[in-house]
């Protein structure tokens, strides 16, 4: 399936968000996700179902100064 991660075109074989960041080797402790807009919390990450086209964001906290 075609999705957009973080901007760019991803095809995975990822069936959940879960699974989409154990692919791509991404911590799901560490970030915060979006998926279409939405909000997505850690909670959901097994459940949340993807679909073709789907548009995420996931972020890592950074600090600044």
């Amino acid at each position: 399936m075609n999705i957009q991660l973080n901007g760019r075109a991803v095809t995975t074989g990822a069936h959940t968000l879960s699974e989409l960041l154990m692919e791509q080797q991404i911590d799901a402790a560490c970030v915060a996700s979006a998926c279409n807009g939405n909000f997505v919390p850690k909670s959901q990450y097994d459940t949340l179902q993807l679909e073709e086209g789907c548009q995420l964001e996931v972020l890592s906290p950074m600090q600044g100064g």
